[in-house]
């Protein structure tokens, strides 16, 4: 008796011969490549920015809550200056706008990546089809 193998096994990598990658679409997998980087950078910056305006959006409510003859220490630079309670809410609506400002350029930073990386997808899809992975294992 002798039993027949069966030669494709369907676990195992077989290359396929067909695909032949050129310079160009090198540089598209690397510019790829980067933009998802930088796409990854900026998730970990919103995040920490998200972090900071919600802190401040806390001192303020905390800030409500003391007298009004209190001086209140409020960060300026390296420094701390002194001042009282309607100032320093003042102080810090500012801030909270700025920071608002900042989360929504890397918001739009991160939207404006993400569009060139699906256009990118597109056509490396459309060349490697099954071949290349692009997409995160998370």
């Amino acid at each position: 008796m002798s039993a027949k193998v069966e030669t494709k096994s369907k676990g195992t990598f077989q290359p396929d011969s067909d695909v032949h990658i050129t310079y160009e679409d090198q540089m598209k997998i690397n510019k790829f490549a980067n933009y998802n980087a930088k796409v990854e950078d900026l998730k970990e910056e919103l995040r920490i920015k998200q972090n900071e305006l919600k802190n401040l959006e806390e001192a303020g409510d905390e800030i409500e809550l003391l007298d009004d003859d209190v001086q209140i220490p409020f960060l300026m630079g390296d420094v701390f200056l002194s001042h009282d309670q309607a100032k320093t809410l003042e102080l810090l609506a500012e801030a909270k706008e700025r920071k608002k400002k900042e989360i929504n350029g890397i918001q739009q930073t991160s939207r404006d990546l993400q569009q060139k990386m699906s256009d990118l997808k597109g056509y490396l899809y459309g060349r490697f089809g099954s071949n290349i992975h692009l997409e995160n294992d998370e």
